[in-house]
């Protein structure tokens, strides 16, 4: 596939962001350290609603949606699949963060949706629930684990793949229609993203 160099232009009521995609190919020393307050728990079989609302709560800043726009019928087909493995982290017993694992194909698994609620950022959050991704991931042997992260993440998400010892192997441009103009979310949602198109 050939992409010219330059900028293209979008229609009114679509985003786009730059994804990175990045692998591991070799299981790491991983130690899960004791946080303070800090818990994660598997949800064996995931309540769609409790799991929309802990998605929105980890997602909705970053505009997490796809999850949104499925039925329940497909989100309960996919969360509640055997080989997809879906984690709360909890702090003093409040959820606040959301790990899910996918290892739907066959010598992979992929960090589907990884993140915690925003009070939680810059708190070691994010790397507790990162020694539970990677244990647990690499606990079924695969032949790589693989995660991917975009533009409209938080900042500091791309690097903390990259201290957790992920490699980047592709790039690609993911455009939507915007959540916020489709109902999916508010459209308050994510004001460090410009609102373009809609009434």
């Amino acid at each position: 596939m050939t992409v010219s160099d330059g900028y293209t232009d979008l229609p009114p009521g679509k985003i786009a962001s730059v994804v990175t995609y990045l692998e591991m190919r070799s299981k790491p020393n991983v130690q899960i350290k004791d946080a303070p307050g800090l818990s994660c728990r598997k949800a064996p079989h995931p309540d769609l609603n409790w799991y929309r609302e802990l998605y929105l709560a980890v997602g909705l800043d970053w505009l997490w949606f796809n999850r949104l726009r499925m039925s329940d019928e497909e989100l309960a087909s996919t969360i509640r699949d055997p080989k997809v493995d879906i984690y709360a982290l909890a702090l003093e017993g409040n959820e606040k963060g959301l790990l899910e694992l996918d290892r739907r194909t066959a010598g992979e698994v992929e960090i589907a949706y990884f993140g915690v609620t925003a009070d939680l950022l810059g708190r070691g959050a994010g790397r507790f629930l990162m020694q539970h991704a990677l244990a647990e991931a690499w606990s079924h042997n695969p032949q790589r684990v693989w995660v991917h992260t975009c533009t409209l993440d938080h900042p500091r998400a791309l690097s903390l793949y990259l201290k957790a010892g992920f490699v980047p192997y592709k790039r690609a441009i993911e455009v939507s229609d915007d959540p916020r103009l489709t109902g999916d979310v508010p459209r308050t949602t994510a004001p460090q993203v410009p609102l373009i198109g809609g009434k």
